[in-house]
């Protein structure tokens, strides 16, 4: 089999499973509307001990979204043994993102007194990895955050932004926005380590590599996952296996500073 025939079929399964993870994703879109009850102390019952590497879990959608773009996500990191997984739900429409980082910082306060100050690991697609990002980078949200994972988020903006241009939050992921050249700038003191995936055939992102973090102050590993998009990045096989070997890492305040690139076929 010749090298274009197999990258032709590679990029054809790759445009399949994005079309399968929409269809997904319309089908269980209606059961993530209502926002997820408020985290208890009855969440904190685990067969792990504190410190263990299964702290709370805080999973951000993107824009025009809502928690169900984590189903098979939630569910297969469960089958884990991750009990303290929530969600949080937001509107695009009476937000911007330092007003979402505000909305979100409250939430992981929120978890931490639930669970007795532990830090709290965030997992964000699309804007909501955006929105995790100006709260550890910009709100010391650094000091309560583990680290942080993005799935296709716009960390250097995207094109496609000027398509719509009346939603501010919207405005904000244009290349050129106000916020951007603010999450750019320095940041020495932030000590959260991200972990970033981006595909190669991802849509909204424009152009691709926008989803990479190149940042002098943060540390981030960028993965490229081959024949990938924007909604089969949270169902992708190897996304998930990857989550899963760097929840179990030991993280926690990192050198800033540093940048890895790696990339799944």
């Amino acid at each position: 089999m010749s090298i274009p025939f197999r990258r032709a079929a590679a990029m054809a399964r790759g445009v399949g499973l994005e079309g399968a993870a929409l269809t997904g994703h319309l089908l269980l879109y209606p059961g993530g509307v209502t926002p997820e009850r408020r985290p208890s102390r009855t969440d904190r019952h685990c067969a792990h001990p504190p410190g263990a590497g299964h702290g709370p879990i805080l999973l951000l959608h993107g824009l025009f979204d809502n928690r169900a773009v984590f189903t098979v996500l939630r569910h297969r990191l469960h089958l884990d043994g991750r009990d303290h997984l929530h969600a949080l739900n937001y509107s695009p429409f009476c937000l911007d993102v330092p007003r979402a980082a505000v909305l979100l910082g409250r939430h992981v306060e929120r978890l931490r007194r639930v669970y007795d100050g532990e830090p709290v690991t965030i997992i964000g697609h699309s804007l909501g990895g955006l929105i995790a990002r100006y709260y550890v980078q910009c709100l010391g949200g650094d000091a309560a955050v583990r680290s942080v994972v993005t799935l296709g988020t716009p960390h250097h903006g995207t094109e496609t932004a000027r398509l719509l241009h009346p939603l501010p939050i919207v405005r904000q992921l244009r290349p050129d926005s106000a916020v951007l050249t603010v999450l750019n700038g320095p940041a020495p003191d932030c000590r959260t380590p991200f972990l970033c995936f981006w595909g190669d055939l991802d849509p909204l992102i424009v152009p691709v590599r926008n989803a990479q973090l190149r940042h002098p102050d943060l540390q981030a590993e960028n993965v490229l996952i081959r024949n990938a998009g924007h909604l089969s990045l949270p169902v992708h096989r190897d996304v998930v296996a990857r989550i899963r070997e760097w929840l179990d890492e030991p993280q926690g305040a990192c050198e800033t500073g540093g940048m890895t690139s790696t990339q799944i076929a």
